[in-house]
């Protein structure tokens, strides 16, 4: 019987969808991101399933990791570090993918950002290396801890990395696949920051900001209330936003890409150099995407497409190659993708499925769902879109947006209330199901 394959996942913090130019991109530098795409597969319209506050990065991995919708993810994965009271062990007792594919015969090995928990990654990986438990750093100055097989990891051993962020993670990466020599196979997550703010590329990788396009839903303010426009990410341009600067920030983010690209392509040569590219399932994929100037808006808090998708790219032994999949899907079906492919038997049904019926061109979702802060919620089909906002905590506006996504892709045309749209609204909002909201 064949050894089931090595797996390795990487992962962007703030990639948006539609950032690789094989994929239509048009002007970002992504080669070694196109190369994986012409030697796999794309799926081209997956999502994440939402966010219960401003770090959308932490409840998307927990759902990566455990399998679970986000209503069901326990708080202590999705916002660890805060001190909510729960009862530990309802994070205990969640079953974790890392963990699984241990008890399976994987050696897991991480390398880069972890946001859920000391104690969940313990659970997680056998061995790390350039870890940084946190949300955000300057890039130059990673706050970096060496791997503790106890899970300790005190303030006083941290160091700072000597090296841009992904250069940083990506050597970690590459020295780790050089030297595996065992028998079983590995799990190797490299989860990077880039293209995060704060964006300051490389000099050699920079674009300049004239020679950038403005996006076509440019708009120097956002037209309402979403409840949460005040939030950090919002405040990294003026208002009212200027194309001058919403060119400068693209400018900046897509320097990022191109470096994070650079990236991926040593891991990509490391893999082959060392005998592992055959036998080795590859994928890229972000928590989630950004607006960066779209509709008036700079972060990820808000339910518009380019916050909502991400990419999603599969290569290796058994997958399609130069293949695109259209179909909905959500990037946490990887949980269960990962566990099929390793032949592991999840101990409770997942909340997502398997991308693997997909690649053999089984359909997708019919409706996808995302839901942010309890502020906003939305449901989309193959073809429309509603989004839901109310107010909550004295924010936001009570308010709802639909989109034909097939005529109106940006999101420009609000056909809320339209007649004839009139079932299809009625039918997205059965899918919304909010919790109590405070008065």
């Amino acid at each position: 019987m064949a050894r089931t394959p090595n797996i390795v996942v990487t992962i962007a913090d703030d990639q948006r969808f539609d950032t690789i130019g094989a994929l239509g991109n048009g002007w970002i530098r992504t080669p070694y991101q196109d190369a994986m795409a012409e030697a796999g597969t794309a799926l081209t319209c997956a999502h994440h399933n939402g966010s219960t506050h401003g770090a959308v990065c932490a409840p998307s991995r927990a759902m990566l990791f455990t399998g679970r919708r986000l209503a069901q993810v326990p708080e202590r994965l999705r916002e660890y570090w805060r001190d909510h009271g729960e009862d530990p062990a309802l994070a205990e007792a969640t079953p974790l993918l890392g963990e699984l594919l241990r008890r399976g015969g994987y050696n897991c090995h991480a390398v880069g950002k972890w946001h859920n928990g000391h104690r969940a990654f313990q659970r997680c990986f056998d061995s790390g290396e350039a870890l940084f438990f946190g949300g955000m750093s300057d890039h130059d100055k990673v706050p970096i801890d060496p791997f503790d097989p106890d899970g300790i990891y005190p303030p006083e051993r941290r160091t700072v990395g000597a090296k841009f962020s992904t250069e940083l993670f990506t050597d970690a990466a590459v020295d780790f696949v050089r030297g595996y020599d065992e028998d079983r196979p590995f799990f190797l997550f490299v989860a990077y920051t880039a293209p995060h703010d704060p964006r300051t590329p490389p000099a050699d990788v920079r674009y300049a900001a004239d020679q950038v396009p403005l996006p076509a839903n440019y708009l120097p303010m956002h037209p309402f209330n979403n409840g949460e426009l005040t939030i950090r990410d919002e405040r990294l341009a003026g208002y009212p936003r200027t194309p001058r600067e919403v060119r400068q920030h693209l400018a900046d983010y897509a320097g990022m890409i191109t470096d994070l690209d650079r990236g991926l392509g040593r891991l990509h040569a490391a893999l082959a150099e060392s005998g592992h590219a055959d036998d080795t399932v590859v994928i890229h994929t972000a928590d989630h995407g950004l607006a960066v100037g779209q509709h008036g808006l700079m972060g990820k808090q808000n339910l518009y497409e380019h916050s909502i998708r991400v990419p999603l790219l599969v290569r290796g032994p058994g997958i399609p190659v130069g293949h695109r999949v259209d179909e909905l899907c959500y990037q946490h079906d990887l949980y269960p993708t990962l566990l099929e492919l390793a032949g592991i038997e999840p101990p409770e049904p997942p909340g997502f499925r398997s991308l693997l019926p997909l690649l053999a061109g089984a359909p997708g979702y019919d409706t996808v769902t995302c839901s942010y802060a309890q502020c906003q919620q939305m449901a989309k089909d193959r073809r429309h879109k509603l989004i839901r906002y109310r107010p909550v905590h004295g924010r936001g506006s009570d308010y709802r947006q639909v989109f034909d996504l097939a005529a109106d892709p940006l999101e420009q045309t609000n056909l809320a209330g339209s007649p004839e749209l009139a079932e299809v609204e009625a039918r997205l909002e059965s899918h919304l199901v909010w919790e109590p909201a405070e008065p």
